[in-house]
């Protein structure tokens, strides 16, 4: 018997904290931001986990898909217990199914279309009903609603995980998605560094300082008495 080809449709392993702290941090260089949330700007690693360590902190990888990719000092394990407490604490999003349709035939810009509406469902938490809709003789052809199912599972990427893999009910075949927790709150937490950084450049006030020649002609003239 022939060997089956591997699918792509595989239900993922459970999920571990892959946090890139001090010196699992290995690119060349990063942008810092301070425990007080100054910024401290781009520098090697090395030299932003001197700084941590002379606060007796921790160099935290917050956006890995920046460039360069952002740190935080922080103290790593009190943000975990912090983050741990607001998730029992906190009532969680209640995840609801929204759902996209497709044709075996659809297009690469509605397609496009449709993809986005699924990663924005993904990030806001819920969960997400992909459904390929077969008319007439195309239930002859029921591998292209999977290989269209295929292709949408690989163009989200990281954002998507299979929660439940391709079947068919009738003339449809469907699948579920969930969001990849650990890619979402990475993209959130880098929404969040760009609002704040926006809002600190609100703030900024703009000095003119003026030239020379500006100094000289608000300098008030001299007038001289004529000797009688």
């Amino acid at each position: 018997m022939p060997a089956r080809s591997r699918s792509r449709f595989r239900v993922s392993a459970p999920e571990k904290d892959t946090t890139r702290i001090n010196e699992r941090i290995r690119v060349r260089e990063v942008r810092v931001i301070g425990a007080d949330s100054e910024q401290l700007g781009v520098m090697t690693p090395e030299e932003a986990i001197v700084l941590a360590q002379a606060e007796g902190l921790d160099l935290v990888e917050v956006a890995a898909n920046s460039k360069p990719p952002v740190c935080r000092i922080m103290d790593y394990g009190k943000y975990k217990y912090e983050q741990k407490k607001k998730k029992t604490s906190k009532p969680s999003h209640s995840a609801t199914l929204k759902e996209i349709k497709l044709r075996p035939g659809t297009d690469q810009h509605d397609l496009n279309f449709k993809l986005n509406n699924v990663r924005k469902f993904l990030i806001e938490g819920d969960k997400v009903k992909v459904t390929v809709m077969f008319r007439g003789r195309e239930m002859v052809h029921k591998s292209r609603g999977r290989d269209q199912l295929e292709e949408v599972l690989k163009q989200l990427g990281a954002v998507a995980k299979l929660e439940n893999p391709p079947r068919m009910e009738g003339r449809f075949m469907s699948m579920i998605l969930v969001g990849d927790r650990e890619t979402i709150n990475e993209i959130r937490r880098a929404q969040e560094l760009e609002t704040k950084q926006s809002e600190s450049a609100k703030e900024i006030k703009v000095v003119d300082v003026p030239s020379e020649a500006g100094e000289k002609e608000s300098e008030p003239e001299s007038t001289e008495t004529a000797a009688e």
